[in-house]
């Protein structure tokens, strides 16, 4: 059965969402993004991996225990500190700007002045309402200004900006303008298809649905362009 699909084109000059009129379970439910930047507390990072992990593990034992689970049983006692290292290591490492990986630029010695496409790049990442993953592929273009970039750091920003709380909104635009910043030019798009399990698992159980949403910047804006970047996204480069 195909997919049906949600496109929701982010607009590129909205920065934050009037919240006033939602109630905080709607905001959830509807997938609702606060903010271009990852909402973060001024003290985010004053404390270690270790610490952290640390104060993280007691608080899902908690958790657990308060569901009725008998944390004496072997397959679960090790349980909270798995988790809690699998936060801080792992699906989360990406809150943390130290991890940001090194975007290598080199000069155009080629005088390549057409788009570069590279498309079904595999993400996997939490919605920031119920803390459940979502997942798919994006596809991310630019034409460059005069530098261009190592084609793994595409896949590395994808992976970087994935690694934490997210909402694909968002996730699309943080690693657009992450990439318009770093190549110094507004040529970019961003497109991203995605399956939410908050909509699959639970609430709606619809398992049939993806999310779409996209970003359009510079000569991405003219519909020959797009058109163009589109096509490449519909070639069936199996290898």
């Amino acid at each position: 059965m195909k997919q049906k699909e949600t496109l929701s084109t982010t607009p590129l000059k909205e920065q934050h969402i009037d919240l006033s009129n939602l109630l905080i379970e709607e905001m959830g439910d509807e997938h609702k993004a606060s903010s271009v930047e990852t909402p973060l507390r001024a003290d985010a990072f004053d404390k270690t991996d270790e610490e952290k992990i640390a104060a993280i593990a007691p608080h899902f034992k908690a958790i657990m225990e308060i569901l009725g689970m008998d944390l004496r049983d072997d397959s679960l006692r090790g349980t909270p500190l798995r988790v809690a290292k699998m936060y801080v290591k792992e699906l989360f490492q990406g809150l943390n700007p130290a991890n940001m990986p090194s975007m290598t630029l080199f000069e155009n010695k080629f005088q390549y002045n057409e788009m570069l496409v590279e498309k079904n790049i595999n993400f996997y990442t939490n919605c920031e309402h119920h803390f459940v993953p979502f997942f798919g592929k994006a596809h991310v273009a630019y034409i460059s200004s005069g530098k261009v970039i190592g084609l793994s750091k595409l896949n590395r920003l994808v992976e970087y900006f994935s690694k934490r709380p997210q909402v694909q909104e968002r996730l699309t635009m943080q690693i657009a303008k992450e990439l318009q910043k770093d190549l110094g030019t507004d040529d970019v798009a961003v497109l991203i298809d995605a399956k939410h399990l908050c909509v699959a698992s639970r609430g709606v159980e619809d398992d049939t649905s993806s999310t779409v949403t996209a970003f359009y910047g510079g000569k991405f804006k003219d519909e020959k362009v797009r058109e163009e970047f589109l096509r490449y996204l519909g070639l069936n480069t199996q290898f």
